[in-house]
């Protein structure tokens, strides 16, 4: 009996250690990988926005934690609200595990709404962890003539806005067709900054951008009241908000808020890091430990604490559930948001 127990102990022993000595092997490999490399974190959009806030903010504190301690920079490529990024890296990035991206939180539900147009599939790419989630907030200018959703179902206004495709875009055109606001979407600046500097030019009324841009780049504006919030697109009011309806709050028709709810979704993926197809899975691996450990790192936390950008992390297969969750939206939903976001820009 006790010459079985410890043939029993010694084989127990032999696995273990199979399995560290695999294990450890595995991160050797990773290691030696990214040691000298550098590793590039892709942006569909220019400098100024939140995108461009969440990955310096990451290329300045990510490349420690990464096994190998590669160096980490930030490659912009605007076009399309972030299209053009996103089309070059499901298909022409690196699938090493030298580049990642950053890209809009709308890419699973663009790709369900106009499947022609989308140059990728979200559900093919892997998420290693969101920073923060967003939630996208109409402001007008102090001195609109509509400052409240009351307002814009009776004045006429002008919405500031770059490509249709872009979520800061289709907010108005949403509002515009589910909720009746009178909004006239000019569409056309080339960024969500230029968006707003119309508005604070006086070019247009409204405009949108997510929380984050609002709070961090303009937040001298909004301590003087120079732009007031109308509405937030979230499933909760955000606590810096508790004033500011939401849009599924605007609406008692269950369709009409079933779709404003699938066209917010995208705000639970946020700012998040994923891969390319056909990175190898050790690397996914490595990358995503590495970006749970940079989530806990104290100098990072208090540089974002510093620059009073929001932190609001999740793990990347939690994102992929997200994503899945899109994906998977019933038709008839998706045929309603399709139609509220062609007749807002057309008539």
């Amino acid at each position: 009996m006790l010459k079985s127990i410890r043939l029993l102990t010694i084989a127990a022993a032999t696995a273990c250690a199979t399995i560290f000595g695999a294990v450890s092997a595995q991160a050797d490999a990773v290691s030696d990988f990214y040691s000298g490399k550098t590793v590039t974190i892709l942006i569909g959009h220019p400098p100024g926005g939140s995108y461009d806030l969440y990955a310096q903010l990451l290329a300045q504190h990510f490349g420690k934690h990464i096994p190998g301690n590669p160096t980490v920079i930030v490659q912009g490529m605007p076009g399309g609200g972030g299209s053009l990024a996103a089309a070059h890296f499901y298909t022409k990035a690196p699938k090493d595990g030298t580049m990642v991206a950053l890209l809009p939180e709308s890419l699973a539900q663009d790709q369900v709404l106009d499947p022609k147009k989308s140059r990728w599939d979200v559900s093919k790419m892997r998420f290693i962890g969101r920073v923060a989630d967003v939630t996208s907030v109409m402001m007008a200018r102090k001195d609109s003539p509509v400052k409240s959703i009351e307002d814009s179902l009776k004045t006429e206004a002008n919405v500031s806005c770059s490509g249709r495709t872009t979520s800061s875009a289709q907010t108005g055109a949403v509002l515009k067709s589910l909720i009746g606001s009178k909004f006239n979407m000019v569409c056309g600046y080339d960024s969500a900054t230029a968006s707003a500097l119309a508005v604070f030019r006086g070019e247009a009324d409204l405009t949108t951008t997510v929380w984050a841009n609002w709070s961090v780049n303009y937040a001298q504006q909004l301590a003087a009241g120079d732009v007031v919030p109308v509405v937030q697109f979230s499933e909760k009011r955000l606590t810096d908000l508790p004033n500011t309806p939401t849009a599924v709050e605007l609406t008692n028709d269950p369709a009409k808020k079933q779709a404003i709810e699938f066209f917010g979704a995208g705000g639970d993926i946020g700012r998040a890091l994923m891969t390319p197809p056909g990175t190898p899975e050790d690397r996914i691996a490595g990358l995503s430990q590495a970006f749970d450990e940079l989530m806990k790192d104290p100098d990072f936390l208090a540089d974002a604490k510093a620059r009073s950008i929001p932190i609001a992390p999740m793990g990347g297969k939690d994102v992929d559930a997200v994503v899945e969750k899109i994906i998977t939206t019933p038709p008839d939903v998706v045929a309603t948001l399709q139609k509220a976001i062609a007749d807002g820009f057309n008539n």
